[in-house]
């Protein structure tokens, strides 16, 4: 992992596409923006893990309903 310090109004760039700026610190939040392709989905990692595992859920559903119908 890196780390890096910030400023508010500094940014960094990700992949030469991709900037993400540092728009507010308030107490223990920081608020942040991100410009990046709209191809490039963005997701709360909490949102993507749980995305994931519905995603894993619907994939063991399927394969079971697949072999059930086999026999």
């Amino acid at each position: 992992m890196l780390a890096l310090t910030r400023k508010k109004g500094e940014a960094l760039i990700l992949n030469n596409n991709i900037e993400v700026t540092l728009l507010e610190i308030r107490g223990d939040q920081v608020k942040i923006g991100i410009s990046a392709p709209k191809d490039v989905p963005i997701y709360r990692k909490e949102v993507y893990l749980q995305i994931e595992d519905e995603n894993k859920a619907a994939l063991h559903t399927k394969g079971v309903d697949a072999l059930k119908q086999l026999f």
